[in-house]
């Protein structure tokens, strides 16, 4: 079904049988039994404001794909394939829009309203998410959370893209109707996350944000609530004081430095929001949602522009979250635009299929970023650039370190050496190693006298994505090797 007449009832008859109903409550249970993340809790802020943990204390660390058009354009078969494969690559997240345009659709031809400008919900009665002749677009997705639930992965719903706002009247009320409707569907189930905005600044239509975020928190206060802003701009900016928002989030973008003509003109220096949101009151947590996509144009429109690489969504990764972000989301052009061979043509000019871009190095290697920094205390870590000595480095030379009470980390994108400011952390004496961000693997460099200064020289030539990570730990904790977890979600 693609279309009714105007005015066609908001609930629709659905028939339904007893066959049908025996086996949906099986499957609530399995969704239940078998989630585990959410087991140790719903997903909170941490004591000290910066992080994100679940209730029984277990560190979460946000590492994000951007999913957007898993809703509207995947069947279930593409699903299931998407997800198993974003949960064996230990993501975390999904970013999904629930609504990308007016009128929305997915891949069965199910529309998710019947009057577009008061966002009507059309809902059929009952609830099916099984059979495809009976279940409509809010069913199907109910069940592509439920199937990321089965696969262990949280879903971050953005109601409606920031451009369907802004190009169509779309009023306030409507907006608070809208998202009720959305928060008394979804606020049981365990793995959700809310994503107020989608590309666009706070400041256009704030006051429809504003209500979408107030009403969500009101109606669903059990889960966490975020936006997702313009290129470049953070959502610290509009909403950093408003109540309903928990999680700062910024687009970094996919703009090269001498692309960038915002404001700030951080160009690829994400490390810098961060910066800017760790100074605000009341403190929260931050993080990219939306650096440089794997194999996006630089400048994102321009085809005949190099694209970005898994050396640059790596970058983007480690010195966003070694400036204190409380996760990170990798994005690919392909996947995120779930760009398939009946697509007439592909944005942003994807060379690839979703599925064939499934695998590529970026998308791999994001976990042993996760891995790195669960193997060490997660809490304590703050950024620290006094660690390294004389460290004048700009743009790629530059080099993003952190510490806890009992380690510190130091990043270098382009191999170089790093003079160390040593006895910043506890022990008389360190171990020292270094951890790989292409592969994950550590070597022992040594131990060492914690004292002084010390130079480090990675073991490659220095060159642009020979990026290597030096990890120094207090020798009396007797740590396991960087990258092996501490604390698994």
């Amino acid at each position: 079904m693609s279309s009714y007449p105007s005015g066609y009832p908001q609930i629709l008859m659905k028939q339904k049988t007893s066959f049908i109903l025996f086996f949906v409550v099986p499957l609530f249970f399995v969704i239940t039994v078998q989630s585990q993340p959410w087991s140790n809790g719903k997903v909170v802020i941490s004591s000290n404001g910066h992080f994100l943990q679940h209730e029984n204390g277990k560190p979460f660390f946000w590492l994000g794909d951007t999913g957007w058009l898993l809703f509207q354009k995947l069947d279930r078969i593409e699903t299931r394939k998407y997800l198993k494969d974003r949960s064996e690559k230990e993501f975390n997240v999904i970013q999904c829009m629930v609504i990308q345009a007016l009128p929305e659709v997915n891949r069965y031809r199910n529309i998710a309203f019947i009057q577009n400008g008061t966002l009507t919900p059309c809902v059929t009665m009952g609830h099916d998410t099984n059979d495809a002749a009976q279940y409509d677009y809010w069913d199907h997705v109910d069940w592509v959370i439920d199937e990321a639930a089965r696969n262990g992965l949280y879903i971050a719903l953005v109601p409606i893209w920031g451009s369907v706002v802004k190009q169509n009247d779309i009023s306030v009320s409507a907006a608070e109707s809208y998202a009720t409707f959305l928060a008394e569907r979804f606020k049981k189930k365990p793995n959700i996350f809310w994503m107020v905005g989608g590309d666009i600044q706070g400041n256009i239509k704030q006051e429809f944000w504003e209500t979408i975020g107030r009403t969500l928190k009101k109606h669903d206060p059990n889960h966490l609530i975020t936006y997702h802003p313009y290129g470049r701009t953070q959502s610290s900016t509009w909403f950093h004081n408003s109540p309903w928002l928990d999680v700062n989030m910024f687009q970094s973008g996919h703009r090269r430095y001498d692309q960038d003509a915002s404001p700030k003109k951080y160009g690829e220096d994400n490390w810098q929001y961060i910066r800017d949101d760790y100074t605000k009151i009341p403190v929260k947590p931050t993080l990219d949602g939306e650096p440089s996509y794997e194999n996006i144009p630089q400048g994102l429109h321009d085809t005949t522009q190099p694209y970005w690489t898994a050396n640059d969504v790596r970058r983007y990764a480690y010195w966003s979250v070694f400036a204190g972000a409380c996760g990170h989301t990798y994005g690919n052009n392909s996947v995120m635009q779930m760009y398939r061979p009946d697509d007439q043509k592909a944005a942003y000019g994807a060379r690839k299929y979703w599925y064939e871009s499934l695998q590529d190095s970026g998308s791999v290697q994001m976990k042993y970023l996760k891995h790195l920094i669960l193997s060490r205390p997660y809490f304590d870590r703050i950024f620290d650039d006094s660690l390294v000595i004389n460290n004048s480095g700009t743009r790629y030379n530059y080099i993003v370190a952190m510490r806890g009470t009992d380690y510190l980390m130091a990043y270098t994108y382009t191999g170089q050496e790093i003079d160390v400011k040593m006895g910043r952390i506890t022990g008389t004496q360190v171990k020292a190693w270094w951890f790989n961000p292409r592969n994950g693997e550590a070597k022992i460099i040594g131990t060492f006298k914690n004292e002084g200064m010390i130079r480090f020289i990675p073991p490659m030539i220095q060159a642009f994505a020979h990026d290597w990570v030096l990890v120094l730990d207090d020798c009396e904790n007797n740590f396991l090797q960087p990258g092996v977890p501490l604390n698994l979600e």
